[in-house]
């Protein structure tokens, strides 16, 4: 359910996050095959709504956790572009040094804790961080991104049965774009009933459409405030739709092993002329403005590139800088 009574200066500012993701994802797929990006990519092109209507109802303070599919999560929550991109080129300037690349994005400054390449691997940080934060009784909240096949794992459930037993502000986004890698999720699962797990541990839960940012931002927006006032974890199921392979640029194996409606292009929903299409016919902002904004956003990644090809690389003395053990 879409709450219509959100600003138009919320509105444009989720298409500006969402546009400004889109394109940087179409840019670095564009420049992927020059192989100056050491690094791999999983790309959340088709996905980027949920991570902008969840982060745009987050305080700067409040942390996200997030995965292997990290760009969107990183650049919804604030995270600097030009650092991003450094990083996916091994710069020294990178988020992380040039020593993560693409599955290791951080910035502390905004509230992103970082990424994980382990499946499911980021979700028991949050709890974490919930505990510290009801501890401290900050009245911030800590929110896990993943995507189905995290639901194969033991530390989810693990960390919801905590979450709960604790009662901690944690929010756990499930992005389930049914594929783990090439497999769909009628080869790994019973079911395709993700959201009902949660019940398992009496921890309120739903399933909703994330390919809509308006949805996701008015349903993220009550159970994060819901977790803020004290009254637990929450489970956000989001179905969306990934468009590109599993890691890379493009999708090759698309005919192998993509159902068949997945094959489909006529089928992708497309979440930005979603948003567009609801700005426009509600006269929210005309095709100018719109324009205007996607002028400033292409002209933002044009500088984050250059600043990322143009900076140095780590130097050999360096090797052994920030490794602690």
């Amino acid at each position: 359910m879409v709450d219509h009574n959100i600003s138009k200066e919320k509105i444009l500012e989720l298409y500006a996050s969402l546009l400004k993701i889109r394109k940087t994802e179409l840019e670095i797929e564009k420049h992927y095959h020059e192989d100056e990006m050491r690094t791999p990519v999983h790309l959340s092109l088709g996905q980027e709504a949920v991570a902008v209507g969840v982060c745009a109802n987050l305080r700067r303070e409040d942390n996200i956790f997030s995965n292997h599919r990290s760009h969107a999560h990183y650049l919804a929550k604030g995270g600097d572009l030009k650092a991003m991109m450094a990083e996916l080129y091994c710069k020294r300037t990178g988020c992380a040094k040039g020593r993560g690349g693409s599955m290791h994005l951080i910035d502390i400054s905004v509230g992103h804790l970082g990424c994980s390449a382990i499946v499911a691997g980021g979700i028991p940080h949050a709890v974490g961080a919930g505990f510290a934060y009801k501890r401290q009784g900050k009245g911030l909240v800590a929110v896990a991104f993943f995507g189905d096949a995290a639901c194969e794992q033991g530390i989810l459930y693990e960390s919801m049965n905590l979450a709960k037993m604790m009662n901690l502000p944690v929010i756990f986004v499930c992005e389930n774009n049914k594929y783990a890698v090439c497999s769909h999720i009628s080869a790994r699962q019973v079911d395709d009933n993700i959201y009902k797990r949660a019940s398992a541990f009496d921890l309120p839960a739903r399933r909703i459409d994330g390919m809509d940012v308006l949805e996701v931002y008015s349903q993220s927006r009550e159970v994060i405030e819901r977790a803020r006032g004290g009254k637990g974890p929450f489970f956000l199921e989001c179905l969306v739709q990934r468009w590109r392979a599993h890691s890379g640029a493009g999708d090759p194996l698309r005919q192998q092993y993509r159902k068949p409606e997945d094959r489909d292009e006529a089928n992708n929903r497309d979440s930005v002329k979603v948003l567009v299409n609801y700005i426009l016919k509600n006269d929210i902002a005309t095709s100018p403005q719109l324009d205007e904004i996607a002028t400033a956003i292409d002209r933002e990644i044009k500088q984050a590139f250059g600043y990322a090809q143009q900076s140095p690389l780590p130097q050999e003395d360096e090797l052994d800088k920030y490794l602690y053990s």
